[in-house]
């Protein structure tokens, strides 16, 4: 990746709506370049979408729970497909070891997390534990950028 390019994504970080006109301008290249540059970012596959940064709170989305979750091993990625599915599930990670579940979840209440997790964490033959834990307070979070 050249100098060029890592400009040209961090200006897509901050506002993946500038024009092209917008993006040459600050670049100091012509405005076909930087649709040629993104265009190829696209299908490389650097840039994977572009897409809106939604504030849950501003939905009614306010208890924001982390959860770590140890599965058996021959299930994880069943596991993880199910619970991705669920619309509580904001992010989800399989981690190294490949038997724990890295989740976020986004839910109005607490109450409504507890019936999520009483339906789809608690009592679950390969789910061998669950730990939770609520965000209190955000300090610094990743807007855009690189999706590891």
């Amino acid at each position: 990746m050249n100098e060029l390019d890592a400009a040209l994504l961090s200006l897509l970080i901050k506002d993946s709506r500038l024009s092209f006109a917008d993006i040459a301008r600050q670049l100091g290249c012509s405005r076909a370049h930087a649709r040629a540059r993104v265009q190829a970012l696209l299908e490389e596959g650097t840039v994977e979408q572009f897409t809106a940064v939604v504030n849950p709170e501003k939905l009614g989305k306010v208890t924001s729970t982390f959860v770590d979750l140890k599965v058996k091993s021959h299930v994880i990625e069943a596991v993880a497909t199910e619970l991705a599915a669920q619309p509580e599930v904001a992010s989800l990670y399989i981690m190294s070891d490949l038997q724990s579940l890295h989740i976020h979840t986004l839910t109005d209440t607490q109450e409504s997390f507890l019936a999520f997790a009483q339906k789809y964490l608690f009592g679950q033959p390969d789910i061998i534990s669950v730990e939770c834990k609520n965000l209190l307070k955000r300090v610094k979070h990743r807007r855009g950028g690189a999706r590891l």
